[in-house]
């Protein structure tokens, strides 16, 4: 079955940086698009980035510049690189893989923007 296994969340003062991974399993990763979205505590979902099949991306406007998508194909992984962190970025992240028909959402890991 499919599985997206987030790592790579914690605790990082306000300017620094984040790394975080997605493996996936259970489908064949390199034929579809990835995504990362993110929900603060009382706020609505909000989308991240997306990394298509091909590798294109696309990211919202306010994050432009600050994160970057990636995916390794050979590792069936998607990263999300966080750079210049700011407390307004303090959220649960989430990666989606889109696979025709249904999205597949992983189990989220905490990112804490604080000094």
């Amino acid at each position: 079955q499919v599985q997206l296994v987030e790592s790579g969340g914690g605790l990082v003062q306000p300017g620094g940086s984040l790394s975080l991974s997605c493996a996936a399993s259970g489908f064949t990763f390199s034929s579809y698009a990835m995504s990362y979205d993110r929900q603060a505590p009382g706020k609505e979902r909000e989308y991240v980035a997306d990394i298509t099949a091909g590798g294109s991306t696309n990211y919202a406007d306010s994050l432009k510049g600050r994160f970057t998508i990636s995916r390794n194909n050979a590792k069936n992984t998607v990263y999300l690189q966080m750079n210049s962190l700011k407390p307004e970025d303090t959220a649960v992240y989430y990666c989606n893989a889109h696979i025709p028909g249904r999205a597949y959402r992983g189990q989220g890991t905490q990112v804490t923007v604080s000094s």
